[in-house]
């Protein structure tokens, strides 16, 4: 038997469901159009007056401006027919150094859209598909979605979490950040400690470029370089800290990757892991962070990892028992969670 009031409840969880993946292009359009700046530097407009100012076609417009309203990303106002960002939704679409800017967030939806086909036939053959073969610039999607976090928790909260890291950092460090991607972390960590070096590592030589670029565009370059290197071979010993961010869960060797960072760190040194917020059972996970982390898993960190070799395939949601295990297995004695945020948690493993 049918229970029609559970229907009727899931019906509308549907309808939410859908309303929210059709607002993926509409976001993105809004981005890729000036709308939200525009809106946010100029207050409420009509939509003769927005359109006229971000230079669209106003038929358009009407349209996108009305998804918006039902949506409630833009405030309208009946009386005076007008269009308004409210300051809230700013921090996700507009202010780019907020804590929850959330535009990254939309470019990878479309990625993981993209990746549905190498995915799929994965499904089938068990095989991985190459980080390096993602479809769509899942890179730079990947870049842009991790940045806001990294940007206000990083130096602020998640290194003085750490056992005297700061410390060393002021004083003058050795840094590995293996797994680096376009750097951000990498660049992030420079400018606040420019008595230290940094050197990021990252198997996707594409991204390395961008890292380089990035050191330079934020005045790094001095005490940054970037290499194309493995996490279980790059060079380099002696680091008083390797940081690994939001990656490790990627690697098809992860406890290969605990070993040779084992072996590069002093023996004072310490290996900072920032992980996916996950607890250690499936229904911990059952919830709005653990339903988008699955998603990402499923369409690139587990078919990453896969595609290496060992292929460990740790997923995003390993949760930190798991973890744990990985990271003792490469001779570590402790590991604590040193921090957390609804996002991420953060762990410190000491030689």
């Amino acid at each position: 038997m049918i229970d029609e009031g559970k229907l009727n409840i899931f019906i509308g969880q549907m309808l939410g469901d859908l309303g929210g993946a059709s607002s993926v292009a509409m976001v993105r359009l809004g981005g890729s159009l000036g709308l939200y700046e525009t809106l946010h530097a100029k207050g409420p407009m009509t939509c003769a007056q927005l359109a006229k100012a971000a230079k669209v076609h106003e038929r358009y417009l009407r349209e996108w401006l009305s998804h918006q309203a039902a949506s409630n990303y833009l405030a309208y106002d009946a009386k005076t027919d007008t269009f308004s960002l409210p300051p809230e939704q700013a921090m996700v679409f507009v202010n780019q150094e907020s804590p929850v800017y959330m535009m990254g967030g939309f470019d990878l939806m479309t990625a993981l859209l993209d990746n549905q086909p190498k995915v799929q036939a994965a499904f089938k053959s068990g095989q991985g598909v190459a980080w390096g073969d993602q479809t769509g610039c899942m890179f730079c999607a990947v870049a842009r979605f991790f940045r806001p976090g990294y940007q206000n928790f990083l130096v602020q909260q998640w290194l003085p979490a750490l056992d005297g890291v700061v410390e060393k950092l002021e004083r003058g460090a050795k840094v590995a950040d293996v797994g680096c991607g376009h750097g951000w972390s990498t660049v992030l960590m420079a400018k606040a400690f420019p008595k230290s070096t940094f050197i990021g590592y990252d198997f996707h030589p594409s991204s390395i470029e961008d890292a380089r670029a990035h050191a330079k565009e934020h005045g790094v370059s001095a005490n940054t370089r970037f290499e194309v290197g493995l996490a279980k071979d790059y060079p380099g010993k002696d680091f008083d800290l390797v940081t690994c961010f939001d990656c490790l869960h990627d690697m098809g060797d992860p406890a290969g990757a605990s070993g040779h960072i084992r072996q590069s760190l002093k023996p004072d040194g310490s290996w900072m892991i920032v992980e996916p917020m996950a607890g250690d059972t499936l229904e911990q996970n059952l919830n709005p962070v653990g339903r988008l982390y699955y998603a990402g898993s499923t369409m690139i960190c587990l078919p990453t990892s896969l595609a290496q070799e060992v292929g460990a395939g740790l997923g995003a949601q390993a949760g930190e028992k798991r973890l744990r295990e990985t990271i003792m297995s490469g001779g570590f004695r402790s590991v604590r969670r040193a921090t957390e945020t609804p996002f991420n948690m953060i762990l410190e493993a000491r030689p």
